[in-house]
C-alpha cells in the first residue's frame, strides 16, 4: 500500500496539463499518484468546482500544485478543503483575501510577457506567439515553446476581477518555488506571497513555466512537500 500523499497538479493560464509532463514522469518514479486534470478557465467558480471534483476521488491525503494561475485556484479552496494537507506555489500567484488579480496588476508596469495579451470578442485573454515564446517561456527551447504557445487555453478575462475569499494557505502549511528570470508574475511579487503565506522557498533562475524549463527542481520540492506532510 502506497502511504505517501497523492499529487494533483493544477495548470494556469495559457497552459493545460500537459505541460507538468516532465513533472509527472519524475513524481510517477518515485511512486507517487499524480492527476492533472484540465482546467475550464472559464472563471475561478468553475476552475475550483473542477479541483474539487478531482479532489473527491483521490484515496487519502492529497498535495496540491498550483502553477500561475493556478495558485489563484489551489488558494481560493479556502479553508474547507477536504484532505488536502499541503500546498505547493509553482511561480504562481497567493492572494490574500479581498485581493484579486486585476487589482495587483495594475500596481505596476505590464510585464513583457503579458504586453500584447488581447481579449477576443467573447472575453477570453490570449498570449502573443511572440511574448509567449521570448518572455512567457523564455528558458525553454523555441520550437517546444511554440508548441505550447499552440495549445494554450485562454482565460475568462472577467477571471482578472474574482476577489479572493478566505486563503487555503493560512489553514495549510505551504511550499513556494520563485522563478527568478519570470516575466509574467514579477519575482518580487512572488517573494512576497511566499513570505506572507510563511512558506517553505526555494529560488532557481527560471522563466514562468518552470514546471516545463526545470522539471527536476519543481518534482524535487513537490516532493519535499510529500515527505513533510506524510512523515
Amino acid at each position: 500500500m502506497n502511504d505517501r500523499p497523492n499529487i494533483v497538479l493544477v495548470h494556469g493560464a495559457w497552459a493545460d496539463g500537459s505541460c507538468w509532463s516532465g513533472v509527472i514522469e519524475r513524481l510517477q518514479a518515485e511512486g507517487f499518484q499524480v492527476r492533472a486534470p484540465q482546467f475550464p478557465l472559464t472563471s475561478l467558480a468553475d476552475d475550483v468546482a473542477r479541483l474539487r471534483q478531482v479532489l473527491e476521488f483521490q484515496d487519502g491525503p492529497t498535495i496540491v500544485v498550483g502553477h500561475s494561475y493556478g495558485g489563484q485556484i489551489i488558494t481560493a479552496l479556502g479553508p474547507d478543503a477536504a484532505n488536502v494537507v499541503g500546498l505547493v506555489y509553482i511561480a504562481a500567484f497567493g492572494l490574500d483575501e479581498g485581493e484579486s488579480l486585476g487589482a495587483l496588476l495594475s500596481q505596476g508596469p505590464v510585464t513583457p510577457a503579458l504586453v500584447h495579451m488581447f481579449t477576443d470578442e467573447q472575453g477570453y485573454a490570449w498570449l502573443s506567439e511572440d511574448d509567449f515564446v521570448n518572455h512567457f517561456a523564455a528558458d525553454v527551447e523555441p520550437a517546444r515553446a511554440r508548441v505550447l504557445h499552440a495549445a494554450q487555453q485562454a482565460l475568462a478575462a472577467a477571471a482578472f476581477n474574482d476577489v479572493m475569499g478566505v486563503p487555503a494557505w493560512k489553514a495549510l502549511p505551504s511550499w513556494y518555488l520563485v522563478a527568478s528570470n519570470d516575466e509574467a508574475i514579477p519575482p518580487d511579487a512572488e517573494r512576497q506571497f511566499a513570505a506572507r503565506m510563511n512558506a517553505v522557498t526555494i529560488e532557481i533562475p527560471s522563466s514562468h513555466v518552470a514546471m516545463v524549463s526545470h522539471p527536476s527542481d519543481v518534482a524535487s520540492l513537490i516532493k519535499t512537500a510529500a515527505d513533510k506532510v506524510g512523515g
